[in-house]
């Protein structure tokens, strides 16, 4: 007699074994991890003999399969289908025994005679006989959780997301609809877990498994599925998998443009999550101030126009984090002859850890020039640049006028203006001091070269030696305004030294008893007066500056009066340096004490000018915090600080009557709501490679997973300030929350002026990110702190408390066993 019986090795098409059926097998014949089954032709049970005959083969052939108890299934030949899944249509029974399989067997047969099988297909339009179910016998899973996979968001239609749905024990209770289970979704490209419940069943490694299993699943089948699973133990299990026949959203066009966005240096200045009206403003300040920096070197103003793109936007934002956008970076850097083909010089001036791509090189590469025109335009620039450094010093006078002028006006007059005059203050500032951004590019500039230079001149004539005594003689300025804070909150400091009353007062955060202290209330007037703008993050608008919360301050001047008087800082002649360093060689003497000279000059320069870019910053932070104040009291805002949450176009939009969208409030809770989704992620990675636009690409972003802890008993950076010092680590993410002790070692991801708090009472720092020029490098040079900066993981690498030792000369930091 003819077997009416397949197992699971067998090819038979969905006509003989049914879709489930025939699914199951080609799923078995792929590797996945299938329970044992056989299939039941429906021939099978269309007479007496042969249903007779095939269940006595059928109870022989479960010995084959393993142990009950089974599952019984329909398996219909349009079933699981693209068209139709059926699902629930037909009889399923489950934990079968043995002896009772070709009596369920019969009774799932059957069922393909209901009454709603036969409405599910009219309604479907399918036609009255879809034909007799075929019976899948299938060895019963012990499960420990089961559940329901959709390789796709069935309800959404995204095809970026995996929808899980969980429970545990079996899955029957669920896939009957007599318990929800618990939903998780993940994301496709990156597995990141973007809902799960707050008591979860599911494992981070089951959801790996899991989201594993799916593309697998989809990439087999050539389509989003839609597939039951469960866990035995540890072992996943796929129960079946079919077609998902709800709509989904379109296939999107490929897009093979690649897109590189860097986060490693912009970090120092835009740290952690950066609010759209930060990020609209620093985009604007950007594409104006390196429009300026073309003009300025001789690039005509065709050639800048048909590249508003690139400069319009140099910056990125994903998941609320800042990055350059590399790409037009490159592009517009390449419009300088001779530029094109150095990727390095680029890299050198972005502080980028990682080289572009080749792709993107060879994606934006200028087309090239014969020597001649290269070499002209080389001399052109040349030309430009060298006419700027000579006229320097004058430049310089100019934007300091230009800026005293644009500030003269206290700051607190702003919150007494309308809105109409806030949008002209603003658009003032744009055109006095963003157009005309000409002595700090300058000097940026050259600081590069010079910088860059020296030290490639002193590490060729006297080698490590040389390095030493140019990081001496280069950051040890002793005339830069960034020190100037940590200066007078020692000397702050000294005044309390005999009031422990006060002293235990200011290191609460409370200043009421300096009214009885002249002389340190006058100091502490006269400090928020000239820095009250160099808070944490002063870059970004939203940031509380210490004229709002001096709390910071005051607890800044305790430590410091607890810590008593700090050592004098020794600074290096740099005359005798360089006399022992090139004795015998008065011409490399003479020719590398004349090129430190303007080095050393160009960062001192550098530094200073970016004290006035943070009094720029502050002063748009104080107009935009008196446009929130008066668009709260319009009723276009919840409360004043959600102005941060617009973009400058809103706020100006809204002024002067170019805006597209009326209802700021609502805007604003949507920003703010996204910004407090974004915080609740790990942070994204210090570089990006991306195919297409950024925007839908955000879900395929892997946030930097927690890194294992580095055992290893020494690592180096680059040494910026010279001295050995052995003391506690302190590792501190946030200066506004941290407590660093006098004598002990602050560690960090990074520095901005806003920690100059924490300065005063580190015997010695370490910082992550930076360079021998990062603000924390040149200040700890100032203050006479060792220093090393540029040393990756330095955060999870050093464990808060543990004794280290850091050498501020060679750069290297050893973990004391």
């Amino acid at each position: 007699m003819t077997s009416f019986i397949h197992d699971m090795r067998s090819a038979a098409g969905a006509d003989v074994v049914g879709g489930k059926g025939a699914t199951l097998m080609r799923l078995a014949a792929l590797g996945f991890d299938v329970p044992a089954f056989v299939v039941v032709e429906a021939a099978a049970f269309m007479s007496a003999a042969a249903e007779a005959a095939t269940g006595v083969a059928l109870l022989a052939q479960l010995t084959g399969i393993g142990p009950g108890p089974y599952a019984v299934r329909s398996s219909a030949r349009e079933e699981d289908g693209s068209a139709a899944s059926h699902a629930g249509q037909f009889l399923s029974l489950l934990n079968v025994a043995a002896r009772d399989v070709p009596a369920a067997a019969r009774k799932v047969f059957e069922s393909g005679a209901a009454e709603s099988v036969a409405e599910y297909r009219n309604s479907r339009q399918l036609g009255a006989d879809g034909g007799a179910p075929a019976v899948v016998v299938q060895q019963m899973v012990a499960a420990r959780c089961a559940g329901v996979l959709f390789t796709a968001d069935p309800v959404s239609g995204r095809r970026d997301r995996i929808v899980v749905s969980a429970i545990a024990g079996l899955a029957d209770r669920l896939v009957g609809g007599e318990e929800d289970g618990e939903r998780y979704v993940l994301g496709k490209a990156n597995g990141e877990v973007l809902e799960r419940p707050f008591e979860a069943t599911l494992t981070e490694a089951d959801l790996a498994a899991l989201r594993a299993l799916a593309l697998a699943a989809e990439t087999a089948f050539g389509g989003p599925q839609d597939m039951e699973w469960a866990f035995a133990g540890e072992r996943l299990h796929l129960l079946q998998a079919r077609p998902i026949t709800t709509s989904l959203r379109p296939v999107p066009i490929a897009d093979e443009v690649l897109v590189v966005l860097d986060n490693s240096n912009i970090v120092e200045s835009y740290p952690g999550l950066v609010s759209p009206l930060t990020f609209s403003f620093a985009q604007y300040a950007y594409a104006r101030v390196y429009r300026a920096f073309m003009r300025l070197v001789g690039i005509d103003a065709a050639t800048i126009g048909s590249h508003a793109a690139l400069f319009d936007n140099l910056l990125s934002r994903v998941d609320a984090r800042v990055y350059y956008n590399l790409g037009n970076w490159y592009r517009a850097l390449a419009l300088l002859p001779g530029f094109s083909s150095n990727s390095a010089s680029m890299e050198l001036m972005m502080g980028v850890s990682e080289p572009l791509p080749a792709e993107l090189v060879a994606a934006v590469a200028a087309p090239p020039q014969s020597r001649f025109r290269r070499a002209l335009g080389m001399a052109r620039i040349g030309l430009a640049l060298a006419g700027a450094s000579l006229r320097l010093e004058r430049t310089k006078r100019g934007f300091y006028a230009r800026l005293g002028a644009a500030l003269a006006e206290p700051a607190a007059t702003l919150e007494q203006k309308p809105l109409t005059a806030l949008a002209a203050e603003y658009r003032r500032i744009e055109a006095d001091l963003l157009d005309r951004w000409d002595a700090p590019l300058v000097n940026d500039f050259l600081c590069m070269i010079a910088f860059g230079g020296s030290r490639k001149l002193m590490q060729g004539w006297a080698g490590e030696a040389g390095l030493a005594v140019h990081s001496d003689i280069m950051i040890g300025q002793g005339d830069i305004v960034s020190a100037e804070p940590a200066q007078r909150i020692r000397a702050m400091g000294k005044l309390l030294a005999d009031d422990p009353e006060l002293v235990a007062e200011l290191e609460a955060g409370q200043g009421e008893g300096l009214a009885r202290h002249p002389a340190l209330s006058q100091a502490v007037t006269d400090y928020l007066d000239r820095f009250a703008d160099r808070c944490p993050e002063e870059l970004k608008l939203e940031s509380v500056t210490l004229d709002r919360d001096p709390s910071p301050l005051y607890k800044a001047i305790a430590a410091a009066a607890a810590a008593g008087p700090g050592h004098a800082v020794e600074r290096v002649d740099p005359a005798a340096a360089l006399n022992r360093l090139f004795k015998g060689h008065p011409l490399r003497r003479a020719i590398a004490g004349v090129v430190l000279g303007i080095a050393k000059r160009r960062v001192r320069d550098r530094e200073n000018l970016r004290f006035e870019r943070t009094r720029i910053f502050g002063r748009g932070r104080r107009l935009f915090r008196a446009v929130g104040v008066q668009f709260h009291a319009l009723g276009l805002l919840d409360i004043p600080d959600d102005v941060f949450m617009l973009t400058v176009a809103e706020v100006l939009g809204a002024i002067e009557g170019f805006a597209v969208s009326h209802d700021l409030a609502a805007l604003a809770r949507l920003r703010r709501a996204e910004m407090a989704a974004a915080a609740t992620r790990r942070d994204t990675p210090e570089r990006l490679s991306l195919k297409g636009a950024v925007a839908t690409v955000g879900g395929a972003i892997a946030p930097v997973a927690p890194r294992a802890r580095d055992e290893a008993r020494e690592r180096n950076g680059v040494g910026c300030s010279a001295g050995v010092v052995r003391a506690v680590a302190r590792v501190i993410a946030d200066p506004r929350t941290g407590t660093l002790k006098r004598g002990e070692i602050l560690v960090a991801r990074h520095t901005d002026p806003g920690w100059i708090a924490l300065f005063t009472n580190a015997a010695a720092i370490v910082v992550e990110r930076g360079s021998p020029l990062s603000h924390s490098a040149i200040v700890a040079r100032e203050l006479g702190i060792p220093c090393v900066v540029a040393l990756k993981g330095a955060m999870e690498w050093i464990a808060d408390g543990e004794l280290i030792e850091v050498d501020g000369a060679t750069g290297q930091v050893r973990r004391v066993k």
